[in-house]
């Protein structure tokens, strides 16, 4: 059995990451702002990229902790990524976690790295300002960064 997960009181101001659960989105995360604490456990979060449907202003939704992780810390990625490495790539407004499979140099010498992503079996090629190293939280609560 998996001990708990360390329990973590936000507050508002923390930057934190959204889990998504919806088909088709299963391991993104999106980046959010905790607007409010509710009494009943719950918060109240604002998406920094997702918009209303109206898009007349940024989302907000009320979602249990569960839901909820910090925001990884910020680490300088490396000047070249290596093949099998577990990375997390901005796409479609959100991060999702794949593993770099392949690499080629287009103009100007920009590396593109080929991605595969577990979820949706597709890989894409990326350039390396939208990928970041991957972190996995621990059950202490603490962040590890997978090689």
């Amino acid at each position: 059995m998996r001990p708990p997960m360390k329990k973590i009181d936000y507050k508002v101001g923390d930057k934190v990451e959204v889990c998504s659960k919806e088909e088709g989105f299963m391991g993104s995360y999106y980046e959010a702002t905790i607007a409010s604490c509710l009494d009943n456990g719950r918060y109240v979060i604002r998406y920094k990229n997702l918009l209303k449907d109206d898009e007349s202003r940024l989302l907000t939704e009320t979602l249990l902790p569960k839901d909820l992780r910090p925001s990884p810390p910020r680490v300088r990625n490396p000047s070249k990524f290596q093949l099998n490495q577990t990375v997390d790539v901005f796409d479609n407004d959100g991060w999702w976690t794949g593993k770099i499979i392949g690499e080629k140099i287009l103009m100007e010498k920009k590396y593109y790295y080929n991605v595969y992503f577990y979820y949706s079996n597709q890989t894409i090629y990326y350039p390396c300002d939208k990928i970041r190293v991957h972190h996995e939280m621990m059950f202490s609560g603490e962040w590890f960064m997978e090689a």
